[in-house]
């Protein structure tokens, strides 16, 4: 049976029309649930009478956080269109593979990016672009919604329909265009309504990219199917987001960073006397938390929610409920309500609890495959699961803990060696900020691992006292064999450190054994 999709908009303007849908804190506007579905559905006759987008078409969005890639994104929907949001971090030459590969029949670009916009359009052949100043003032953007009296087409889709193409982070290689279905957004909303608490006096604040699955699915459209509020910050700040949080007069419930973020709002002086008490749930992910971290926020009375994930799944994978936060520091969690998980060892059977595998998944909430990209579907899938390349274990408790990337393991001397439980370690030396190891050749072992820290502001700690800690904790096999200190680690806009540019910039310093 085909399951229809529906417009959770148009739902929520029929039953609470004048409930705050969404806050744009760059513009300072304010729109109902009512209005925001009117601006959407006269947006989605404009791309379709007048851009000539029908179902199937990608439109792509280059822009920076705004209410308005909400309205977009379900104007797209009720079309069956497809969303192509576009990392505004990207170079002309970056951005120009993703839309020649996305081909995408409309541009939609913000101000601040039109000259980049009007370059890709040219090279690409995109056939319309559309400009727009993102804070609601006079444009072609706001003209085209305003002159709009054409109703759009009924939508002819089902949960099997793509919804959005996410371009994934190219960590290794060129970036795959992850294929998103209704499906997949609407089971995470399902998935996550329970664990995170949702319901409609939810209030996100959203300050994660827009362009990543994260900022809209963590928690945003889920909070948008609960019909809560979603304030959207055009960038992160740590004052700001303290502010916000702390402010009864915007009580926020939720918020989701990835580390980098947590570990920025825990410096700035006001985190100390912030009132954190109106948050229901605060989740993290992206990448491995640091313990130190984790301890931080419990010490100021909240337990932090880890949610596994990647843009594959929808995102959601394996929660941590609030309830064990603290009890369970370092877990990720356990499955989602609707996804089939299991773990599975090289010979490509399950491993035995406490062991180490590689985390297989299949459901409702996993992608179809990857856009244009036929091998990377063969290598990705194996009899309809999706081989995640996370290393996890479980607890004799049924809780998962991501010990790795399966890609960022390496073998010294014949043994296996996770470089984050090396970081973990590391991390736990007061004067360490961040960490991050990778395996790099070596002439006797095969490869060793060299361990890159950033020190807290005004510490100082020297390459001794890092390998002591390791010596401490560690067995030998996985001592890092140097450790080079920076400034900052690579990262990409979703906040995860790119382990192949740190990896070749060590090379090229000549770290290699």
């Amino acid at each position: 049976m085909t399951l229809r999709t529906c417009d959770w908009l148009a739902h929520h303007a029929r039953r609470t029309p004048k409930k705050l849908a969404f806050v744009d804190r760059f513009s300072q506007r304010r729109y109902a649930y009512g209005e925001i579905h009117e601006r959407s559905c006269r947006l989605a006759g404009y791309l379709h009478h007048r851009l000539d987008v029908s179902r199937g078409d990608r439109v792509a969005l280059l822009a920076p956080n705004s209410s308005d890639i909400f309205e977009i994104h379900f104007a797209c929907a009720r079309l069956g269109a497809i969303l192509v949001p576009l990392n505004t971090k990207l170079t002309v030459a970056e951005l120009e593979f993703i839309v020649g590969d996305a081909g995408p029949k409309a541009l939609l670009c913000d101000l601040d990016h039109l000259e980049t916009g009007a370059a890709i359009r040219r090279r690409c052949g995109v056939d319309h672009m559309l400009d727009w100043p993102g804070d609601g003032t006079d444009s072609a953007y706001e003209q085209a919604i305003v002159e709009s009296g054409a109703e759009p087409p009924p939508a002819e889709f089902d949960h099997s329909d793509l919804s959005t193409i996410i371009y994934t982070s190219g960590t290794t290689g060129r970036p795959k265009g992850a294929m998103i279905t209704h499906a997949m957004t609407f089971y995470n909303a399902v998935n996550l309504a329970a664990p995170a608490y949702l319901t409609p006096d939810s209030v996100q604040l959203t300050v994660l990219p827009l362009f990543h699955t994260a900022g809209l699915n963590l928690y945003a459209n889920p909070v948008v199917h609960a019909g809560g509020t979603v304030i959207v910050t055009r960038a992160f700040d740590p004052i700001d987001t303290l502010r916000l949080i702390g402010a009864p007069e915007h009580g926020v419930t939720h918020f989701f960073g990835v580390p980098a973020v947590y570990l920025a709002l825990t410096r700035e002086p006001s985190f100390a006397n912030t009132d954190l008490s109106r948050l229901r749930v605060s989740g993290i992910g992206g990448s491995i938390s640091p313990m130190p971290l984790l301890k931080a926020w419990a010490d100021r009375g909240v337990g932090l929610q880890q949610v596994y994930g990647m843009t594959e799944t929808g995102p959601s994978m394996v929660v941590l409920d609030v309830g064990d936060a603290a009890r369970k520091l370092g877990a990720v969690g356990k499955p989602v309500l609707h996804a089939e998980i299991q773990v599975m060892g090289t010979d490509g059977t399950a491993v035995e609890r406490g062991e180490i595998g590689e985390l297989w998944i299949r459901g409702p909430n996993v992608t179809p495959g990857y856009w244009n990209r036929p091998e990377a579907n063969r290598d990705s899938f194996a009899d309809g699961w999706l081989r995640t390349g996370d290393a996890v274990s479980i607890d004799e408790e049924g809780f998962y803990y991501v010990v790795d990337r399966w890609k960022d393991m390496y073998i010294s001397g014949g043994e296996n060696v996770y470089p984050a439980e090396i970081e973990r370690v590391i991390q736990d030396i007061p004067a360490v900020a961040e960490a991050a190891v990778v395996g790099l050749p070596d002439a006797r072992w095969g490869e060793t691992g060299c361990a890159v820290v950033v020190r807290e502001p005004g510490d100082h700690i020297d390459e001794e006292t890092v390998i002591q800690q390791c010596r401490e904790r560690l067995a030998a096999f996985k001592l890092p064999r140097s450790v080079v200190f920076t400034e900052s680690l690579p990262r990409n806009a979703a906040g995860k450190i790119l382990k192949r540019k740190l990896k070749e910039w060590l090379l090229a310093q000549g770290q290699a054994g």
